[in-house]
């Protein structure tokens, strides 16, 4: 095996000087060692960090193809005699299309030797690196039990970075359903659309690596000195708990745009019933007045002014009372 980089370091937020552009030709690898592992982390991986695997390690071409390729993969696990390739899914929130969106997670794992190649930015293992790079205490427990150990620790802690996601979405529902029946049911149809369109996503992402993980710790075992089937046990009842409030939120959001729809007919019908009754009054009233502008002789009172006034207003009056009361009897109103 070829010598490895060194760490790249990112620079401090708060310095002012303009850092220089990196030099995109070369590998950029992230190395950690500790305990007889080796860690790697390559994250956003181009051509040039897949060129450099392919020169270092004897990885299937299809694997690094799959590390390459911009189409998200399905979650997989592919073993060989001397290592074990991982294809994983998290969600995270895209903020420039404030949608909710699957990051890969690619992972090659041997004895005494673990890659993660992220697609994308993760805070957890950039989290769980920093702690490993800072602090001896911090290497030992997370890396002095061999890869397989290590790999649990850093899919372990993508998951606990889940929870905040369902939480939100959670609190989303909640508040839904304050403002429905708080009668804000019209400004909140846009809302429960968007919240649906998130839970779609996050089961999109959970879903089918769900027999992925009931086979990692199968797959991982012979490169960990303990039996991981009790941590990996952990790992599975975690995706389920996410799976299960998925399905029990999904439920919700139905029952909420139900209950919306509903609340919003229920109130149109009203007004619908109560446009219907003010037609009722009005047309008999309207039939009278079109008869009397007709200029007829024999109308009565056609020829005193004030007379067919008084007539027409006690007519009118009598008329609207009484459609108003038949209306009440019948219960209409």
């Amino acid at each position: 095996m070829a010598s490895l980089p060194n760490i790249r370091r990112s620079r401090s937020r708060g310095s002012s000087s303009a850092a220089p552009a990196p030099d995109r030709e070369r590998p950029d690898v992230q190395r950690l060692e500790a305990h007889g592992l080796t860690w790697l982390n390559i994250e956003e991986p181009t051509e040039a960090e897949i060129s450099w695997l392919q020169e270092n390690f004897e990885y299937h071409p299809l694997d690094l193809e799959d590390v390459l390729s911009r189409r998200r993969q399905r979650a997989k696990i592919d073993e060989y005699d001397d290592y074990v390739f991982l294809v994983l899914h998290f969600p995270r929130f895209d903020k420039t299309t404030g949608r909710l969106q699957a990051a890969e997670l690619n992972v090659f794992i041997a004895p005494g030797l673990i890659i993660t190649i992220p697609k994308e930015p993760m805070k957890a293992i950039r989290a769980l690196w920093s702690r490993c790079e800072a602090r001896e205490d911090a290497r030992f427990d997370y890396m002095s039990k061999g890869s397989g150990f290590l790999l649990y620790e850093i899919v372990d802690q993508m998951f606990d970075y889940c929870f905040p996601i369902l939480d939100k979405i959670g609190f989303k529902l909640d508040t839904i359903e304050d403002a429905i029946f708080e009668g804000h049911g019209d400004s909140v149809v846009r809302d429960i659309s968007n919240v649906k369109q998130e839970i779609i996503n996050y089961r999109k992402v959970i879903k089918p690596q769900r027999p992925t993980l009931r086979m990692l710790e199968r797959a991982v075992q012979r490169y960990a000195p303990e039996d991981l089937e009790i941590y990996f046990d952990d790992i599975v009842d975690k995706n389920e708990r996410i799976w299960d409030s998925l399905e029990n939120y999904k439920e919700v959001a139905e029952a909420l745009e139900a209950t919306n729809e509903s609340i919003i007919t229920h109130r149109l019908n009203d007004m619908l019933a109560l446009l219907t009754i003010l037609s009722a009054v009005l047309l008999p009233l309207t039939l009278i007045t079109g008869f009397y502008g007709m200029n007829i002789d024999n109308l009565p009172f056609a020829h005193n002014g004030v007379a067919s006034l008084i007539f027409l207003l006690f007519l009118m009056v009598t008329l609207a009372v009484g459609v108003l009361f038949y209306v009440r009897k019948r219960k209409w109103l």
